[in-house]
Order: structure tokens, then C-alpha cells, then sequence
């Protein structure tokens, strides 16, 4: 399909003024596609110039514009001309849709436990013509109408109140003015719960075979649930824009969330079937967050073309980190997005793929790649930065502009920077210019000399890359810790090459020097050597933020190749010992065994690390009691480290279990597919298991499972299915890919390195873009770090075949596979020279 340009859309824009949609959907038809019929009212400025209308059909039974059959035949590319307009038109289109099961359009599930059929609409940025026919961009908004036939027992959820008017027959109110794109539709035998707040009623929706394990959360989820809605209000002041708020946790959803004015669809992820870590309640508290600020942030002010779209998801993850620390239970989320979600941009950042915050795409499909975690997680640092140099109640003051001159309509980032402008009281466009519209990193490290216990000279000093050789303005605090831990911070602004810090003169030699203490900068940070030395006695007396930071520059030092694998390893394992802060516990476990363990670490070495970390995690778990909120971080964390497989298997049965710990069925599913992959479970007990508790989590690790088994003709399947079955579900083909590399498993899988480049630029084709960019992050072979393999993706690369977004990805993942391979080597070096 063509991609919307913006210069298209602009010249579509100044010709149209849509007044209303209505939209009548017909979901009785059968299991392959539903009827859909589309009135539109809208006005022309020019009845003489010719314009198009976006439908992607099944099949295009007829389109009449005021009266007058179109030529279906004319429709190309999900693109039908529209010629002989008149001042004010209106044209109704009926068609069938083809249902999705990759979240393109109206997705399709059905429940393997039992049976039911469920619904949902998945329209963002181009995927409302798959359901009904529009103008699909962000600017024509317009009040939306839906009427909906399903049957008789099913319920009908959409952004506006719906209301049952016959057997089958649903119709839903009259929305405010919204964009295509934030439209949503949900149908199926849901089980719900209401509740009101402040004269807004909230609804909660799950399949129903999930009602009892939503049914314990209820009151949490209201419970957050109002408090962000009300810290959102007074942030913003402007109450809840929309009529009723309903979030809905939808089966075999691609994405986390997606945040349509009044409906939230939520992936079921956070419904917790199993026993939650709280570092994943706090992370739900925080996808609640980051799809209610998106009411007034992307529902209230819509982007006027897609190139905005980063400003609302930034400042919605700003905000779902920030409001639940300030109006929940929950205190951690800037902690853990210290040590987890700004590590992920870093990464992003510095790869070839690095783009500006803020967006210039021609086109839909180049903005949609470019929305990744720069755009997120940058975004939300950078928006923070700015705080930290404005100030909170200016930033306040900026919002509430921005929302008075806007509301219910749609705005640029240029109105957004006015608007912050005018509290301010200057101009910020060139602190925008160098944080939103340049690319990449900085970094900063001090320079100080002591000399009789004293600091004689201190500097901090900034650098950036050649390839985008851009120095920021910081704002930040540096934090300056003695014996004991005693700490001082000192306020700096730093904008330039170097800037020298009179102030610390005299002062007595920290133990330790931080830059960037409360994590108010984006920047990679790095240590003096004395500050390094103390890093591991005083990292356990440091704030949760500062710790947190300090475990993301540490990863990313493990990344630049200037701080070894086993030295952070080494430190994780002094980690699990103390650490007290739940999200931090369960990210940098993580990250010791995903990016560093399994990646960076040197292969023959890999046994040996994670054996020290088992046993670090079997001494806390031996003095951890029972009911401690970290005892099942932990105790996942020893899963996924241990090569016991008779201690897996006695865990299986129910021996050997920590104190207090009730094997549930995720923790039952994540000992199978760690013996699994050790080649200690065989496929009839994978079945065994599933057939006993038919659920979707079942099916998909049993699918990771398969896909694990250390057999050749395990291996042949899998990869044949997730190659060329496109009958899959998304959820199905992303387990599949998931459970397929194995470190433990090298010399099994090496073929499929040269098979991956050989055979994706035809089987991307088979993909929706969505689908393919998950896929890719599972399915790229990022255990092989060889020459051969990058010489391998080199050639690929250079083919004229291969589909854009996938030769965006393969670039940047290789880019990553090359680094591990240079910290590879230079371990080898290390060593080499050590043993001389």
C-alpha cells in the first residue's frame, strides 16, 4: 500500500472539512470478514480539484458520493479517486473487511479455553481503512457515530457510551471531534467491572475466562486509575475531557497499549493470571499512567501530522513515570526507568538508524519506523532536562496555555514550544534545536586533581560523537560523597567542551564524584578512577535513583568496551546481596543475564558467571522470607540462571521450593522452559502440561518451548513456521522466534545464521511492518558475533531486495552484534596479554 505523504495530506487538508462520520459494522457475517458501512459528511473549498478517500478492503461492493455511483474498479492501493465534488458532499461507502490476527485493522482471537470469539479494532497511524472507509489523517477530525450488529450475548465497547437497542443491535453516542487514528471499537462476551470517580465512569474489561484473575486487581487498577486522572487534571488544568473511561486488556495485542480517547486497550500482560512481582504492578501502575495523560495529550490536542506524534508518547511516558511516584502507592518509577527504559534509548541512540526527538518523516510509514525509543524514552529525558532548567511551575503554566489554545483540535510542536515559551518568558527554540533536532548522545566524566586530601582542580568535560558532533546544555545536580556516605550536591549547567568548577576547590576529596545525582540529564556518564574503585562499597548507600543511574552507566560502559563483563558481573553478584529496591533487583538481573552474560561476556566464560550469580541468588533467597515482595524476582532470577536440572525438576514437583513460595503456573512454565533449553524436557510433557491448563499463557510458552528444544528437527519446524506459516498469529510467530536462539545452544543453530540473511528479505514481505520490527528483535541471530556473521549481514545489507524496515533493523542490529564482538575481542586481548 502507498504511504501517506505530508504533502498530500496538507493538500488533502486545505480542500476538506469533514463534519461527521457514521459508521455502521455488521461483525455477524462470518469468521473471515465483517460488513462495514461508511457515511461521511464533509465540505470542499475547491468542488473542482479531485481528491481520494482511504479504504482497504475485501471487497468493495459500492461507494455513492452525493447520490452518484463510483467506479469501485478505481480503487488502487487502499486509495478511491473522488471527483465531481460539491460544496458539501456526502459519500457512503460498504465494503467487507478481512479480520486481522496481526493487529491490523479488527483483530480476531479466539479464546483456546473456551472457544469464545473476541474483537478489537487496531488502527493506529494507518490502519483505520481496514475498518472503515476515511480520510485517514490527523487533522480532519470529526465526530464519529458507530452502530453495530454482533451477537445477542457479546458487548460493544467504544470511545463513547454504547447502548444496547435491540437483540444484537448496538449504537454508540456521538464522540467529540477525534482523529481516525484514536478511534476504537471492541466486541465479544467480556467480563466487566464499573465503578465512578469524580462523575466519570470507569470500566475494567477482560475476556471472560480471565475474570478471576482480574477480579483481585479491580480496586488497585480503579484505585490508580483515579488518582492519575485527577493528578492529570490539576497538571493540566482541564478535568477529564471524555464522557467515560473504559481500558480493556485485550488477547494477543502487539503492542503495550493504545490510548484512544474513553477506551484504552491494554496488552494482557498486566493482568496477572500468576502471583506479580511488585516491579510488575508498578510497571502496570505506570502503562495506566502513560495511557491516561495520552487523553489530554493526543485526545484533547491531536498532532496536526505524524511528525508530532512524538511530543504526546514523550510526554505520556514523562508522566507515567512521574504521576504514579507523586499520586500512588507506588514511588519507584523514575528509578526504574533510570536503570531500564533510559538504558534501552542510549542504546537506540547510538545506533545507525539515530534520529532527532523530533520527527521530519515525507510519509506515514517513515514516521511510524522512526517512533522507537528515541522518540519514547529520550523524548521523556529530555522533557525532564527541560524541567530541571525551566522549572516545574513554568512547565505547568506551558501546559495549561498549550490546552487553553487548543482543546479539541489539533497543534504543532511549534504551538507547544510558544505556549511553553510565553510561561517561560524566552525563547527556548534553541534549546529545542540542540535537544529535539539533533541526534545521538554526549558524554560527560569530571577531571580533578586532589592533592593533601583536597581538591586542587575540578572540570566536568563534554564530548560527542564525529558523526553528530552536537554539545548540549545540562542541567544538573553533581553529588559529592565522603566517608560514611556522607553527601553534598552542587546545581551546574555545563554547555560547551568544558566547564571548570571553582566551587569544588578546596573542598575535601570525595570518595566518590557523580555526576548527574537524580538522573536530571541524558548523557552517558562516566568515572574518575578513585570514584571507581569506591563504587563498589558505597553503590549499596546511594539513593534508588542514583543507584539505578549508576547501573545504567555501567551497562553502557560494558557496551563502549570500557568496563570489562566480568567486572559488572562480578558486581551484580555483591548486587544481590544487598539491594533492597524491587525494580532495580529485577532490571539488572535481567540485564546481567540477557545483555551481559549471554552477549558480551566470552561464551567459554558464560557458565561460570551465571553459576555465581545462582549461588549469590540461592544465599538472599535462603534469608529472604516468605511474603517479601523480591522473593519472586529473585527466584525467576535463579531460574534463569541455574544449570541444575535436578534442581529444576525438584522445584517442578514441589521440592526444594524458598519458604513461602507457592509454585503457580508461570513459575511452573519458566522452570519447563529452562529445562527445555538444557535438553531436560521432552515434547510429550510439554503437551502434557498444556492440555492440562489450555490457557493463552500456556500456549505460548509451550509454543517457546517447542521452539527451545535442543532436536534438529524442533529447530526445522519452528524455523519453517515462522519463515513461511503466515497463518500464525502475531503472538504465535513472536514465541516461536523468541524461544529459537539459545547461547547454550550455538553449534545446534549456527546454520540458520547465513539461512536468517538468506531467506528474510522475501520472508519479510509476508509481514506487516508492526509485526516484522517485533519479530526482528527475536529473530535476528544476536548470539553470533563472528566475522562471518557480520560479513554475512554486510551482504544481505547491500542486496536491492530487501524491504525498507527491514534494512533499517538488520542494520542497527548488526551495528549492536559488532560490538559485542569488538568487547569480545578485546577480552581475548586482555586475557592474551595478562597471561604473557
Amino acid at each position: 500500500m502507498r504511504s501517506l505523504t505530508r504533502i498530500e495530506a496538507a493538500g488533502r487538508s486545505a480542500l476538506l472539512s469533514v463534519r461527521s462520520y457514521h459508521v455502521d459494522l455488521d461483525l455477524t457475517t462470518g469468521p473471515s470478514t465483517f460488513r462495514s458501512t461508511t457515511t461521511i459528511a464533509f465540505d470542499a473549498t475547491d468542488p473542482d480539484e479531485t481528491t481520494f478517500l482511504d479504504v482497504k478492503p475485501e471487497t468493495l461492493h459500492s461507494a455513492y458520493l452525493n447520490g452518484r455511483p463510483l467506479d469501485v474498479g478505481a480503487l488502487s492501493d487502499g486509495r478511491l479517486p473522488l471527483t465531481g465534488l460539491a460544496e458539501r458532499n456526502e459519500i457512503v461507502v460498504t465494503a467487507d473487511m478481512r479480520y486481522s490476527n496481526e493487529c491490523e485493522g479488527m483483530h480476531r482471537y479466539v479464546d483456546p479455553a473456551d472457544g469464545q470469539v473476541y474483537l478489537y479494532t487496531f488502527v493506529y497511524v494507518d490502519n483505520a481503512p481496514r475498518v472503515f472507509a476515511c480520510f485517514d489523517q490527523p487533522d480532519l477530525k470529526a465526530p464519529y457515530t458507530f452502530t453495530v450488529t454482533a451477537p445477542d450475548d457479546w458487548k460493544v465497547l467504544g470511545t463513547s457510551a454504547s447502548v444496547k437497542t435491540g437483540p444484537g443491535r448496538w449504537e454508540l453516542a456521538e464522540t467529540p471531534p477525534q482523529a481516525t487514528y484514536l478511534t476504537a471499537l471492541a466486541a465479544g462476551p467480556y467480563a466487566s467491572f464499573h465503578t465512578e470517580h469524580g462523575g466519570t465512569t470507569l470500566g475494567l474489561h477482560c475476556r471472560a475466562s480471565l475474570r478471576d484473575s482480574l477480579a483481585p486487581d479491580v480496586d488497585e487498577v480503579f484505585e490508580i486509575t483515579g488518582q492519575c486522572l485527577d493528578a492529570c487534571g490539576r497538571l493540566f488544568g482541564v478535568d477529564y475531557p471524555f464522557g467515560k473511561f473504559d481500558q480493556l486488556f485485550a488477547p494477543e495485542f502487539s503492542v503495550l497499549s493504545l490510548d484512544h480517547p474513553g477506551l484504552v486497550l491494554l496488552r494482557e500482560l498486566y493482568l496477572f493470571s500468576s502471583a506479580a512481582a511488585v516491579s510488575e504492578r508498578e510497571t502496570r501502575a505506570v502503562v495506566l499512567a502513560h495511557g491516561i495523560s495520552l487523553m489530554w495529550m493526543a485526545g484533547l490536542v491531536t498532532n496536526r501530522w505524524w511528525d508530532d506524534l512524538w511530543l504526546g508518547q514523550a510526554f505520556a511516558d514523562y508522566l507515567a513515570h512521574r504521576v504514579p511516584s507523586e499520586a500512588t502507592r507506588f514511588p519507584g518509577p523514575p528509578t526504574t526507568f533510570a536503570v531500564r527504559r533510559k538504558a534501552q534509548a542510549y542504546v537506540a541512540d547510538q545506533r545507525p538508524s539515530t534520529h532527532p526527538i523530533s520527527l521530519e518523516g515525507p510519509d506515514v510509514q517513515t514516521v511510524l519506523l522512526e517512533m522507537d525509543r528515541i522518540s519514547y524514552f529520550k523524548g521523556h529525558s529530555a522533557l525532564r532536562q527541560l524541567a530541571a532548567r525551566v522549572g516545574d511551575e513554568a512547565l505547568r503554566t506551558g501546559l495549561r496555555i498549550y490546552f487553553e489554545r487548543h482543546a479539541y483540535g489539533s497543534a504543532t510542536f511549534s504551538d507547544f514550544m510558544a505556549a511553553l515559551s510565553t510561561a517561560v518568558g524566552t525563547d527556548l527554540s534553541g534549546w529545542a534545536d540542540k535537544w529535539l533536532k539533533s541526534a545521538n548522545v554526549n558524554t560527560l566524566w569530571p577531571e580533578i586533581t586532589v592533592a593533601d586530601g583536597r581538591i586542587r582542580t575540578a572540570a566536568i568535560c563534554q564530548s560527542a560523537p564525529d558523526t553528530h558532533p552536537i554539545l548540549r546544555p545540562h542541567t544538573f545536580d553533581i553529588g559529592l560523597y565522603g566517608p560514611g556516605a556522607a553527601r553534598s550536591t552542587l546545581r551546574v549547567q555545563v554547555d560547551g567542551q568544558r566547564r571548570p568548577l571553582p566551587e569544588l576547590v578546596g573542598r575535601p576529596a570525595p570518595s566518590l564524584l557523580l555526576l548527574n545525582d537524580g538522573d536530571l540529564t541524558y548523557a552517558k556518564i562516566r568515572f574518575d578512577a578513585a570514584s571507581l574503585a569506591a563504587l563498589p562499597d558505597l553503590l549499596p548507600t546511594l539513593a534508588p535513583i542514583n543507584r539505578a543511574m549508576v547501573w545504567c552507566a555501567l551497562l553502557l560502559g560494558v557496551q563502549d568496551g570500557v568496563f570489562p563483563p566480568a567486572d559488572h558481573l562480578a558486581l551484580v553478584c555483591r548486587m544481590i546481596a544487598v539491594e533492597t529496591e524491587p525494580s532495580i533487583l529485577a532490571e539488572v538481573l535481567e540485564q546481567a543475564r540477557d545483555d551481559v552474560a549471554d552477549r558480551f561476556l566470552l561464551p567459554e566464560e558464560r557458565p561460570a558467571a551465571l553459576a555465581r550469580i545462582a549461588e549469590s541468588l540461592r544465599e538472599r533467597l535462603a534469608r529472604t522470607g516468605a511474603g517479601d515482595e523480591r522473593q519472586i524476582t529473585l527466584f525467576r532470577a535463579l531460574i534463569g540462571s541455574t544449570a541444575d536440572a535436578g534442581e529444576l525438576r525438584g522445584w517442578l514437583a514441589g521440592t526444594g521450593l524458598p519458604a513461602g513460595l507457592t509454585l503457580d503456573a508461570d513459575l511452573a512454565w519458566r522452570i519447563r522452559y529452562r529445562l527445555t533449553i538444557l535438553g531436560a524436557l521432552t515434547e510429550a510433557e510439554i503437551s502434557a502440561a498444556y492440555d492440562a491448563d489450555p490457557t493463552s499463557e500456556s500456549e505460548r510458552f509451550a509454543t517457546k518451548c517447542r521452539a527451545a528444544r535442543p532436536d534438529p528437527a524442533a529447530k526445522e519446524s519452528a524455523w519453517n513456521a515462522i519463515i513461511n506459516d503466515t497463518s500464525l498469529s502475531s503472538y504465535t510467530l513472536w514465541a516461536l522466534a523468541e524461544g529459537f536462539w539459545q547461547p547454550e545452544q550455538d553449534e545446534l543453530t549456527a546454520p540458520y545464521v547465513e539461512r536468517f540473511f538468506a531467506t528474510m528479505p522475501e520472508a519479510a514481505g509476508r509481514r506487516g511492518d508492526l509485526v516484522l520490527d517485533v519479530l526482528l528483535r527475536f529473530l535476528y541471530p544476536r548470539y553470533a558475533a563472528t566475522i562471518e556473521t557480520l560479513e554475512l549481514a554486510g551482504a544481505m545489507l547491500a542486496r536491492d531486495d530487501v524491504p525498507v524496515p527491514l534494512h533499517l533493523r538488520v542494520t542497527d542490529f548488526t551495528d549492536d552484534l559488532r560490538r559485542v564482538a569488538e568487547a569480545r575481542d578485546r577480552q581475548v586481548r586482555r586475557t592474551t596479554a595478562m597471561s604473557r
